[in-house]
C-alpha cells in the first residue's frame, strides 16, 4: 500500500497526533515500572544481580530484537487494531509479574510487556507519519515527547503507590493500560478508515511504483549512518539516565533527593530539545538538524567532567539533554524519508536499535564504574557524540526534492 501518499492528500490531523502521545506517555510509563521494581523482586524472591540482568536481557530482547519483525509483519498486513493488541500483552504480563513468585514466571511476565512495546512504538510511529499531513519532524516530536513523559513518571508512581505496599500494586498499573487501550480505540476506527481509502484508492488506480529519494545502495549506506548516530546518541543517554545521580552524589556530595532533582532537570531539557528537533527538521532540513544535535552536544560532555562547580554541571546537563535529544525525531524521519513504504520495518528497527542499545550501554557502564570509578564512565562518554562527524556522508535529501 502506498500509505504515503495520504499525506498529500489529507492536512495534519491533531487529535490523531495527540492521541498517540497520550498512548505513547502510557505506554512507556508501564513500561518504565519494570526496572523501577527491581530491588522488590530482588527482596521478595532472593535474586541475585546477575538474575535481574536476566530479567533485563529477557526484556530487551523481547523489546528490542522483536520490533523490526512486527514492523515487518504489520508493513505486509496492517490491522487497524495492532496498537490495542499490542496494549493487551502489557496488560497480560503486568498482572502477571504482579503475582509471580518464580523467576520462570517473572521472566515470562516481562517478555509480555516487552512484546507489546514491540508491537506499539513501530505501529503507532507508523501512524504518526500517516496524520502529519507532511509535517513529519513535527509529527515525530509530538509523539515522542509523549514517551519521554512516561519514562520520567513510571519510577515516580512506582515509588508511590508500589515501594511502600509490595510489589503485587503493580496490579494498579492494569488501570493505565486499560485506559490506553480506551485512546487507543478511537486511532484504531480512524487508521480503518483510512486502510479502506487507500484500499479503494488503489482499485480505482493503476499500481504504480513507490520511488525513493536515493538508489537502494546510498539508502542502506544512509541508514548504517543513521544507526552509527543512534548508536553514539544512546550510549551517552544511557549513561545519564542510568547513572548521573550516582555521579553527583560522588563528585559534589549531595543527597539522593537533591540529585534527583537535578536528574529532573536533564529529563526537562530533553523533553523540549525532542519537541524542537522535529519542526526545525522541517523548515530547514533533517541532515542540518543531525549535526547540531550530536556533534553540537560534544562541547558540553567533553567539558562537563572536567567542571567542579555543581550548578555549572547542572547546566552542561541541560544543554547536553536540549541538543542530544533533538536528534532522534529528525533521524528517524530521515529513514522514513528513506524506504516511505516501509514505515513499520523502519520505526521497529531505530527504536529496537535504541532500546539495544540502551540496555547494553547500561550494563557495560555500571562494570566500568565498578572498575575505573563513575567519573570515568563520563570522561569516556564524552568522547561519543564525536561521532557525529559521520553526518558528513548523509545526503541532504531537502536539496533532493
Amino acid at each position: 500500500m502506498e500509505q504515503n501518499k495520504v499525506q498529500a492528500t489529507t492536512g495534519i490531523t491533531f487529535h490523531v497526533l495527540v492521541a498517540l502521545s497520550i498512548c505513547h506517555c502510557l505506554n512507556d510509563t508501564l513500561q518504565s515500572v519494570i526496572s523501577a521494581v527491581y530491588p522488590l523482586f530482588k527482596e521478595d524472591l532472593g535474586l541475585s544481580f546477575a538474575q535481574i540482568g536476566l530479567i533485563t536481557l529477557v526484556y530487551q530482547s523481547a523489546a528490542s530484537v522483536c520490533q523490526p519483525l512486527t514492523g515487518l509483519f504489520f508493513d505486509k498486513w496492517p490491522s487497524a487494531w495492532s496498537l490495542p493488541t499490542g496494549m493487551g500483552f502489557t496488560l497480560v504480563g503486568l498482572s502477571s509479574l504482579a503475582f509471580a513468585d518464580t523467576l520462570p514466571l517473572v521472566l515470562c511476565s516481562v517478555a509480555l510487556v516487552g512484546i507489546g512495546s514491540s508491537v506499539f512504538h513501530p505501529e503507532a510511529s507508523r501512524l504518526t507519519s500517516l496524520a502529519s499531513g507532511g509535517k513529519r519532524g513535527l509529527a515525530q516530536s509530538l509523539f515522542q515527547v509523549g514517551g519521554n513523559l512516561g519514562g520520567s513518571l513510571g519510577p515516580l508512581l512506582a515509588a508511590v503507590f508500589v515501594a511502600p505496599y509490595g510489589r503485587r500494586y503493580i496490579a494498579l498499573f492494569t488501570i493505565l493500560a486499560c485506559v490506553a487501550i480506551l485512546v487507543m480505540l478511537p486511532v484504531g476506527h480512524w487508521y480503518k478508515g483510512l486502510l479502506l481509502r487507500l484500499k479503494k484508492a488503489e482499485e480505482e488506480m493503476p499500481k504504480t511504483h513507490v520511488r525513493t529519494p536515493l538508489p537502494m545502495g546510498k539508502t542502506v549506506f544512509s541508514i548504517t549512518i543513521l544507526l552509527i548516530l543512534i548508536f553514539s546518541k544512546y550510549i551517552y543517554m544511557a549513561s545519564l539516565n542510568s547513572y548521573y545521580t550516582f555521579y553527583l552524589i560522588h563528585k559534589f556530595g549531595i543527597s539522593v533527593q537533591a540529585s534527583q532533582l537535578y536528574l529532573f532537570v536533564f529529563l526537562i531539557a530533553t523533553a523540549i530539545g525532542t519537541l524542537m528537533g522535529g519542526p526545525i527538521g522541517d523548515r530547514v532540513g533533517r541532515k542540518y538538524v543531525i549535526w547540531a544535535s550530536i556533534l553540537g552536544a560534544a562541547p558540553f560532555t567533553l567539558i562537563m567532567p572536567h567542571v567542579e562547580n555543581l550548578y555549572l554541571t547542572a547546566v552542561l546537563s541541560f544543554c547536553v539533554g536540549l541538543t542530544l535529544s533533538s536528534a532522534f525525531p529528525a533521524i528517524l524521519v530521515y529513514a522514513q524519508e528513506l524506504l516511505p513504504y516501509k514505515l513499520g520495518l523502519i520505526s521497529g528497527l531505530f527504536f529496537g536499535f535504541a532500546f539495544g542499545v540502551a540496555g547494553i550501554a547500561s550494563a557495560v557502564l555500571g562494570n566500568m564504574a565498578d572498575r575505573y570509578g563513575i567519573e570515568a564512565v563520563y570522561n569516556v562518554c564524552g568522547y561519543m557524540p564525536l561521532i557525529g562527524l559521520v553526518t558528513w556522508f548523509l545526503p541532504d535529501l531537502k536539496k533532493k526534492r
